[in-house]
């Protein structure tokens, strides 16, 4: 086959990337041979994909071809810093003739005896995952032909680690979430407690929680919240709170006090973030529950004799804001014998295209003074009955049995 016969660079790569033997190997695998393959394409001595950091400000040596060393190493790159970090920054490609110090971070591409660099970015919906570049150890010039064609294997990189990304987040957040979620809930003489998690259809495992744990002096601490986004880092947020909420909780009699030293560690270590949360203790011995609410929805609170109601208890900022110890109030409700006190997310009662106060009236509705099992089958019947919801929804009911 003479030169003009041959099929052109980006033919080649576009028939080594749509290769359907790629869809059944795992990600490691399919770094390993689009690699190999894009060393031998583009006649280089090495190929390497860096990944962003979850910090967004670091790349990492993922996977080499060549230059195994990089990886081996664990190699890492400031976004902005030399060739790599230019890539990265400018989301363009960028080629240099020169390799040392004064151009690169990473030492080991000029000790390699590479003269001449070409890096393009790894992008996914919008986002940037990376940095693939390739190098030569003789002096060359990349065409224009070839820098749309390495921007090829990049774009089918991205594809394969965000997929991998996505599915591994989504598997990490669920186990994340059902370690988390009480594996069974407290029992007291005369109260009973029951509790629905449901996972939405469109955001997947998120940042809604409960939790029901016993404490000292006949009382029951009872949280539930929501961290404002989804997926994994929603549901690591999560984690870190209710851990910490329920070290303050050893610590502080008064709801209040427990969700501003919350509120306080949330806004110094989980930097933009935010969380809507009800704290609620009930004092089994004098029959009275001490709630306090940041952003949440009211619980509703069903006595005998009356109308279901909510709460009514001042609702401060969501969890975030740092207003201290201070800048929460708490609320003391009566929870006589027979009465129901039912906690939820937003989950229950949002639905796309309908008046949130119509859902909060339907959920009033459906709450009485029964059972607390009984409770929760007949709200999650009535506001969601056959139709999945698409955000997550967690459920807690206490009833004071007498």
């Amino acid at each position: 086959m003479t030169e003009a016969e041959r099929p052109s660079i980006r033919m080649r790569v576009l028939d080594a990337i749509t290769d359907p033997a790629l869809k059944e190997l795992d990600l490691d695998k399919v770094l390993e041979v689009l690699l190999e393959r894009s060393r031998a394409l583009f006649e280089v001595d090495t190929v390497t994909v860096l990944l962003v950091d979850r910090s967004g400000e670091r790349l990492v040596a993922r996977a080499s071809s060549g230059l195994d060393e990089e990886v081996f190493q664990g190699v890492r790159v400031p976004v902005g810093k030399g060739f790599a970090g230019s890539v990265a920054q400018r989301r363009q490609a960028v080629q240099i003739e020169q390799v040392d110090e004064s151009t690169v971070v990473n030492p080991l591409l000029w000790e390699h005896g590479l003269r001449v660099l070409l890096g393009v970015p790894v992008i996914a919906e919008g986002e940037l995952i990376g940095v693939l570049h390739v190098g030569s150890t003789t002096a060359r010039r990349f065409t224009d032909e070839e820098v749309e064609a390495l921007q090829i294997v990049a774009d089918r990189l991205a594809f394969a680690v965000y997929v991998d990304r996505t599915r591994s987040e989504r598997a990490a957040a669920a186990m994340l979430q059902e370690s988390l979620l009480p594996s069974s809930l407290p029992s007291a003489d005369g109260w009973e407690l029951a509790a629905r998690y449901v996972p939405g259809a469109e955001s997947g495992v998120g940042g809604d929680w409960y939790d029901v744990f016993a404490l000292p002096g006949d009382r029951i601490g009872v949280v539930i919240g929501d961290v404002v986004g989804s997926g994994l880092r929603a549901a690591v947020v999560m984690g870190r709170l209710r851990s910490a909420l329920r070290a303050y909780a050893l610590e502080y009699l008064d709801p209040a006090q427990v969700l501003g030293k919350l509120d306080r560690k949330a806004s110094y270590f989980e930097h933009n973030t935010m969380a809507t949360v009800a704290y609620a203790i009930i004092d089994t011995a004098t029959h009275r529950m001490s709630l306090s609410v940041a952003g949440h929805l009211q619980p509703v609170v069903a006595v005998p004799g009356e109308p279901a109601r909510f709460a009514g208890a001042p609702v401060g900022p969501p969890v975030g804001f740092d207003l201290g110890t201070t800048g929460r109030r708490s609320v003391s409700v009566d929870v006589p014998p027979g009465s129901l006190v039912v906690l939820y997310t937003d989950g229950l009662v949002e639905r796309r295209g309908q008046d949130l106060d119509a859902g909060l009236e339907r959920l009033r509705d459906a709450v009485g003074p029964m059972e607390a099992e009984a409770a929760c089958s007949r709200i999650m019947a009535t506001l969601v009955g056959d139709q999945q919801a698409t955000d997550d929804i967690a459920l807690v009911a206490i009833r004071h049995s007498g």
